[in-house]
């Protein structure tokens, strides 16, 4: 991705971003039921490298699979990009991990930007601990045998109710994650760093007491004029 890009939403919320989508009429962008392992203090920004989970059946899922190298979700750990976000489709259901804190730590040893399932991390603790930004519904610590399939790399998927698709821009902070369509990624970068420049002048001025109306939106054009100067003091 555009790296002027990336660096733009390392510094705005997954809440500004959703405003941003939604003038644009993207309102189902945000990951449902997703919240971070730990919270990090900084923002996951990157391309999306799916995995995709299916139901799992007896027959096919013991123990011995992972003794293939091209089983899915191995594949998946050893092929995301560097710079790349994990995104998983674990159909919503935590009861088994998407994956544990050895294969996460390994993700993390390439350069992965970060990861996330709809599903849950077994070693959620330790998984918490690492330096890579890590989202999941809450911990598993069942294997992921137990009820999913890893079946294929690098495809769309759902997950947390949104569409993913491979490339989009995932965003994550101490919040929530969001998905930006890899196509407009640049230009909701752009308006959410100004969306944030506003938002920060607006959360100064509440402080010293004004009020809200005319300000949050600016109907009142003396509080852009206001802004402006604002913005020449602050350097922003």
């Amino acid at each position: 991705m555009n790296p002027a890009t990336r660096e733009k939403l390392m510094g705005v919320s997954v809440a500004t971003l959703c405003s941003a989508l939604f003038k644009r009429g993207l309102r189902n962008q945000t990951v449902q039921d997703v919240r971070p392992v730990q919270p990090k203090g900084r923002n996951m920004v990157g391309p999306a490298f799916t995995l995709r989970y299916m139901p799992a059946r007896e027959d096919r899922n013991a123990m011995n699979v992972f003794r293939n190298p091209k089983h899915p979700q191995r594949l998946a750990i050893e092929t995301c990009p560097e710079g790349s976000v994990l995104v998983m489709d674990s159909r919503k259901d935590p009861r088994a991990a998407s994956a544990g804190d050895i294969l996460i730590t390994r993700l993390m040893m390439r350069g992965g930007a970060g990861v996330v399932t709809d599903g849950g991390f077994r070693d959620a603790m330790t998984i918490g601990g690492l330096d890579i930004p890590a989202y999941h519904n809450r911990p598993s610590s069942p294997t992921n045998l137990t009820l999913h399939e890893a079946i294929d790399i690098n495809v769309p998927i759902g997950c947390g109710d949104v569409a993913v698709f491979p490339g989009d821009i995932m965003v994550g902070d101490d919040d929530s994650v969001i998905v930006i369509p890899a196509e407009i990624a640049d230009e909701i970068a752009d308006e959410a760093v100004e969306m944030t420049a506003y938002e920060d002048f607006v959360t100064e001025r509440v402080k010293q007491g004004h009020t809200i109306i005319g300000l949050y939106p600016a109907t009142d054009e003396s509080n852009l004029t206001l802004f402006a100067e604002w913005r020449k003091v602050s350097g922003r």
